[in-house]
């Protein structure tokens, strides 16, 4: 599997969800189980791939503004979430964050931003093909978000890293 395929995958379980993270995790269970045990597992890296590296602190700080707030457990669902929506979504949040703004016209705080059992597909899918757990495909997470820390209590902060951000969802 390479990063077409996975981006293939994701496009396919989302467009069948409608926009529901709870339907696309059992899509994306269902589409998952259709593959090899090797394929879910280079799946589960390309996943953990892309969850590693949203973790910088401009994307936290964005997330903050997005949800009304994000703890580490709820920046980590979020950073699932990202993944869902799409590359065009997730390369240009990372690309910058506050393109989110555009990225995300319709976002509702009540309803977009959780996906954690997306997080989780993988393991699932590949538990149910071989009646064993995932082997370990990641890293460690490191200790801090990459990039600049920004004080997300901080409207003049905040106001200024992410503009568009902040006229929509900004305090």
């Amino acid at each position: 599997m390479d990063e077409t395929d996975f981006w293939q995958i994701i496009d396919e379980t989302r467009d069948g969800a409608d926009g529901d993270p709870d339907e696309q995790a059992d899509l994306l269970v269902e589409r998952l189980v259709q593959l090899t045990p090797d394929d879910v597992i280079d799946f589960a890296r390309l996943f953990e791939a892309r969850f590693q590296r949203a973790y910088r602190n401009d994307l936290w700080g964005a997330a903050h503004l997005l949800l009304d707030g994000a703890s580490e457990e709820v920046f980590d669902v979020f950073r699932c979430w990202l993944i869902g929506q799409g590359r065009e979504v997730f390369e240009g949040g990372l690309a910058e964050p506050d393109d989110l703004a555009d990225l995300l016209p319709e976002f509702d705080e009540e309803e977009d931003g959780e996906a954690e059992d997306l997080g989780y597909a993988a393991d699932e899918a590949y538990e149910r093909l071989t009646g064993l757990p995932l082997p370990e495909v990641g890293g460690q997470q490191p200790a801090r978000p990459s990039g600049p820390a920004l004080d997300f209590e901080d409207p003049d902060v905040m106001a200024k890293r992410f503009p568009k951000l902040w006229e929509r969802y900004g305090y």
